[in-house]
């Protein structure tokens, strides 16, 4: 029996519903070590009259002078823009780039989402970073890069690939969130509500939900690159809630119970030695980041996660918000990434109550040590 998506491997346990629908950062001095994390502070250069941003999510344009294309300093900006992203079953890069030399960068050109200028001059006594937002369309995104030669640049790029990577993946994610803003699955955010007093924005093509005890999930069920969320909670006893250990006994008891196959010994489960688990933070409150790859016991199933585990002070409860995806033979990078940025919009009980409240994700700088 060929099975052509998640839901359809579900057994009619629970009932089944379908729904409707800076200017530059601040640089600091010293050397061109690791870099330090600063939030974005000036606002964006928007007005009625500036065009909208071109291009594709995840894809930089790379501003350079012809010779920086052979000395070294573009090849090290390349690997690290097209490093692999974790988490994923096969390699996928960061970032698609395109490059063009400066000579030739007008018109149209100028319009791309992402915009990263490779600035090498003798005038320059260390690395550095800025950006701008909205300088030439909106939504965008401008960093430059700056070095005194192409030794230092690379040095420099490598030393802070992790953080440039997170800040054009963040500037993304953000992106998306502003859109489900507008339009998100009120369904979703109803049922949500009413089961764990949370709120969250979904994307609409998730359409399939499934609901049980302290339980919701929602599936795209298109039958190729299906999206799946997947929300929990269970209580807080105490600092030992969050070891590697307990997250993955309580996941894979959850999803055991929750996420069956067409069989009676097939289920949902996590591939422990292909997730990595994260003490973070997110809006300034503790959380576990757990990332990597789910399978399906005794079936030849599987694809990549993401989840977000967070107390819910009011009612003492650890609440879990995953993501995950089912696309065999897909790229699986911006599907998860989409879902990965709805995880972001989950808002908590008590900060529910906050009058005027950020749905983002803290956008970051580079700031040398």
């Amino acid at each position: 029996m060929k099975i052509k998506n998640l839901f359809s491997l579900m057994i009619a346990m629970l009932p089944l519903v379908m729904v409707g629908c800076k200017e530059s950062g601040n640089n600091g001095n010293g050397g061109n070590k690791a870099a330090a994390v600063a939030k974005t502070k000036k606002a964006s250069r928007k007005t009625v009259l500036t065009p909208s941003s071109s291009g594709i999510p995840y894809e930089i344009l790379v501003v350079a002078d012809g010779e920086d294309y052979y000395n070294g300093a573009y090849d090290a900006l390349k690997e690290v823009l097209e490093s692999d992203v974790p988490g994923l079953p096969q390699a996928e890069p960061s970032f698609r780039i395109s490059k063009v030399s400066s000579n030739d960068f007008h018109r149209t050109l100028r319009y791309c989402r992402n915009i990263l200028f490779v600035n090498i001059d003798p005038i320059y006594s260390q690395g550095k970073i800025k950006f701008s937002r909205d300088v030439y369309a909106s939504p965008q995104m401008v960093m430059t890069i700056q070095a005194q030669d192409a030794k230092q640049f690379a040095k420099f790029v490598t030393d802070n690939g992790e953080s440039i990577i997170d800040f054009f993946t963040k500037a993304e994610m953000n992106r998306e969130i502003e859109l489900l803003k507008k339009k998100h699955s009120l369904f979703i955010s109803q049922k949500v509500d009413s089961l764990f007093d949370c709120e969250v924005w979904i994307p609409q093509e998730l359409n399939k939900t499934k609901t049980a005890k302290n339980f919701f999930w929602a599936a795209t069920n298109k039958g190729e690159k299906d999206m799946n969320f997947v929300i929990y909670s269970y209580p807080y006893r105490d600092v030992n809630t969050f070891t590697k250990e307990y997250f993955f006994a309580k996941r894979d008891s959850v999803m055991k119970r929750y996420i069956p196959g067409p069989k009676k010994d097939q289920y949902m489960t996590t591939a422990h030695q292909f997730v990595t688990v994260k003490d973070s933070e997110v809006r300034g409150e503790y959380a576990q980041i757990a990332r990597g790859l789910w399978e399906m016991e005794n079936y030849d199933m599987g694809g990549p996660f993401v989840s977000i585990s967070r107390v819910d002070e009011k009612n003492q409860m650890v609440i879990v918000a995953e993501a995950f995806v089912y696309a065999p033979g897909d790229d699986k990078r911006n599907l998860m990434r989409r879902m990965e940025a709805a995880l972001y919009t989950l808002t908590l009980p008590e900060e529910k109550e906050v009058e005027k409240f950020s749905y983002g994700i803290e956008e970051i700088t580079i700031v040398p040590e």
